[in-house]
């Protein structure tokens, strides 16, 4: 059921920013935002679930059918705008016709940052779970078909968080309001069951962290998984919108 609401779908790689922007739109007074509506059919239907810490309970508390979470994520809501923030890995085999209906922001960042970052919590990445593959395969799809698609580079956004988000705002076709820029210490009551693991920083966090400029250099034993996914990243990067 469809109506005249803003769907925002955030397609995110991991150990982004992806959870501050989620709590940056959830300032808005006209926005509601959903944490990885797809996280739980991602897991149930890879092996994932082997080593994502705390997957069983995400499975038990979340829809598990990736069909379902599209419909309700397509369905009326009672907000002018709904963010979805997803990891576009999280995908998979999905029908994504629905992404002609939604404005797709894809959110990327160097892949040495993204593979350096989550080789902290997950030591032996995969290509797949980083994401940027992904990311480009989306991207050209997007494009092809005509969709709605922004990309946004982190780094970018942190440099001048107001005057990106405000420049991003004009885009999507939303308002800019200057709550974005700031938000309460600690868990929000949005928060997927997964954030004790994955959202330390962020809780300790009242709004976007200062740039600083990140080592591009990975632990030795991940260079062949960061060779592979530069070319992706470079094929972003031709698209990635600046101020």
């Amino acid at each position: 059921m469809m109506n005249s609401t803003k769907r925002l779908c955030l397609w995110s790689g991991p150990r982004n920013i992806s959870t501050a922007l989620m709590y940056s739109f959830a300032q808005r007074p006209d926005t509601q935002v959903y944490d990885e509506p797809l996280y739980g059919y991602y897991l149930k239907k890879t092996a994932a679930k082997d080593y994502h810490p705390g997957a069983e309970k995400v499975m038990q508390a979340m829809e598990c059918d990736g069909n379902a979470v599209v419909k309700m994520m397509m369905d009326k809501h009672d907000h002018e705008v709904v963010f979805f923030k997803n990891m576009c890995h999280h995908l998979l085999d999905l029908d994504r016709a629905f992404m002609q209906q939604t404005c797709n922001l894809i959110l990327t960042r160097h892949p040495a940052q993204v593979i350096t970052s989550f080789a902290k919590e997950i030591p032996s990445p995969s290509l797949l779970d980083i994401g940027i593959q992904t990311q480009a395969i989306l991207l050209n799809q997007l494009l092809e078909n005509k969709a709605d698609v922004i990309v946004i580079d982190s780094n970018e956004l942190l440099k001048a968080p107001k005057e990106y988000l405000a420049f991003l705002c004009g885009q999507i076709g939303i308002p800019f309001y200057n709550e974005m820029l700031h938000w309460e210490m600690g868990p929000k009551e949005f928060d997927g069951n997964w954030a004790p693991h994955w959202y330390s920083n962020v809780h300790r966090s009242t709004g976007f962290q200062p740039f600083e400029e990140k080592s591009l250099k990975v632990p030795e034993y991940l260079n062949s998984l960061l060779n592979e996914a530069l070319p992706y990243f470079e094929q972003l990067q031709k698209h990635i919108i600046q101020l």
